[in-house]
């Protein structure tokens, strides 16, 4: 009779109303936080007019000098660059090597190698160029792998980048690495298996956490991908528009994207799950998520290639493989953050929360564990991650678009379903595999057509190893 707690209609209703409120607080947040982050992006985006002006008085015009002495090329809303670096057949840079550059009109521009063996070409007109290496220039004992087809057509746009490879040997009339006699050597396949190495580690950044939402949730995001494009793009703005040090960028694309992780599980996915929609509703709203996040990115930074940082990559020459300077830190940052985050998992009591969860959910709920806080945790940590993978990826690619990640989707996918569902560990075992067979590809596969050894992967296991290689067989029916 001494009691004073209230457990009638009236406290229910109390109860409801906050309930309410929260979930309105919830929305009126996410709303403003997408219209400041349209802001932003729609501020960022346009170019100051004193910089316009500035970069049209220092473009070339194609009635210039036929021959180009420019030590860089940056990109403008009146200025396009093509660039690219010239190797020797021991991955020495060659200098003083002529390139020459025809295009619309009566476009002619010789460009030559600097010590660095990079080379630059500003245009002013989108347009078809056409690319042609002078044999005459190359040092005694070098020659153009494949000298028949020298002429190589690139579309170069104005306000984005456009390069050309040109692969020398020390054979005279070898056969390019795209041919289909091109021979597999010991060098070629160092160098791919270190790239592939590369591949993986920067793979496994975003592999990770679309594992940890599938074995906290039972959940395949299809829209993981764009992710790992938001933190490319992000990058692009704050280091090449806004100017703001790549150091400090990354620390702030990490930020944003992992807010958006936690936004999106607030404000979609645990509404969702309250109301018990099955894993396949779920997924299909995944793959609407992804679709309209690809043309959202089109729609704010075109559809063009976009360079997070302007200037040609250094190359660094060790232990016989040539690399960017960029792909050796991105390889450092990466083995770094998925120790810490494998460290976090096994020692921290959030961490084993996290594995309990994703063992067993009923079980953990029954211990205490409050699951949505996990799984909370789970959607913010899995975004940052793959807003990191996106930095890096476009440092080491070179350049980032609109469907960066879709492209990557299919090599998280089968990373995850080699390694086993649901498993950390698993998934970055899954994505080095992954990304080591793919470069390996490269040897004998033209192009991009190394991806499709994703799909082959993938088809087999589910056809040998359903479970993947660290997954247990479960029993269904």
């Amino acid at each position: 009779m001494g009691s004073t707690t209230s457990t009638g209609p009236a406290a229910s209703r109390r109860s409801l109303h906050g309930r309410i409120g929260r979930g309105r607080l919830i929305f009126i947040v996410a709303a403003l936080l997408a219209l400041a982050a349209t802001f932003v992006v729609e501020w960022a985006m346009t170019p100051p007019a004193h910089a316009t002006s500035t970069s049209a008085a220092a473009a070339p015009s194609s009635s210039a000098s036929p021959t180009s002495s420019a030590t860089s090329c940056t990109v403008s809303p009146t200025n396009g660059c093509i660039q690219g670096t010239i190797l020797s057949s021991d991955k020495k840079p060659v200098a003083d090597a002529d390139i020459k550059v025809t295009g619309p009109g009566s476009f002619a521009q010789t460009a030559t190698t600097n010590a660095d063996g990079r080379w630059f070409v500003s245009v002013t007109k989108s347009g078809k160029y056409v690319l042609s290496l002078q044999q005459s220039s190359l040092p005694k004992g070098q020659y153009l792998t494949d000298a028949k087809d020298n002429a190589r057509p690139v579309q170069a746009n104005v306000g984005s980048n456009a390069g050309a490879i040109f692969q020398l040997s020390n054979v005279q009339g070898a056969t390019s690495d795209t041919g289909a006699t091109s021979s597999v050597t010991w060098d070629r396949s160092w160098q791919q298996l270190v790239s592939g190495i590369r591949l993986g580690l920067l793979i496994a950044l975003a592999s990770v956490g679309l594992s940890l939402i599938y074995g906290t949730t039972g959940l395949s995001s299809f829209s993981h991908g764009e992710q790992v494009t938001l933190g490319g793009l992000l990058a692009y703005v704050f280091a090449n528009v806004l100017g703001v040090n790549i150091w400090v960028t990354g620390v702030i694309v990490v930020i944003l994207c992992a807010a958006t992780g936690y936004l999106q599980d607030a404000a979609i996915w645990k509404p969702l799950r309250r109301r018990r929609i099955s894993l396949t509703q779920l997924m299909i709203v995944t793959i609407g998520l992804s679709i309209a996040l690809q043309y959202a990115f089109q729609y704010f930074f075109g559809a063009s290639t976009v360079r997070i940082q302007q200037g040609n990559p250094k190359t660094v020459d060790f232990a016989g493989v040539t690399l960017t300077v960029q792909s050796y830190v991105a390889m450092g940052i990466a083995i770094l953050v998925l120790v810490g985050t494998g460290l976090f998992l096994v020692k921290t009591r959030l961490g084993r929360a996290t594995r309990a969860v994703s063992d067993n959910p009923a079980l953990a709920a029954a211990s205490g564990i409050d699951v949505d806080r996990v799984i909370r945790f789970v959607w913010t940590l899995a975004a940052g991650l793959a807003g990191l993978s996106g930095v890096m990826l476009g440092l080491v690619l070179n350049g980032v678009n609109w469907q960066t990640g879709l492209q990557l989707l299919l090599l998280m996918f089968a990373a995850v379903t080699l390694g086993g569902l649901g498993t950390a560990y698993g998934a970055l075992v899954g994505s080095l595999i992954i990304g080591v067979i793919v470069e390996l590809t490269n040897l004998v596969l033209p192009g991009d057509f190394k991806y499709a050894t994703a799909l082959v992967i993938l088809i087999l296991v589910l056809l040998v190893r359903p479970q993947g290689i660290f997954g247990r067989a479960e029993r269904i029916g």
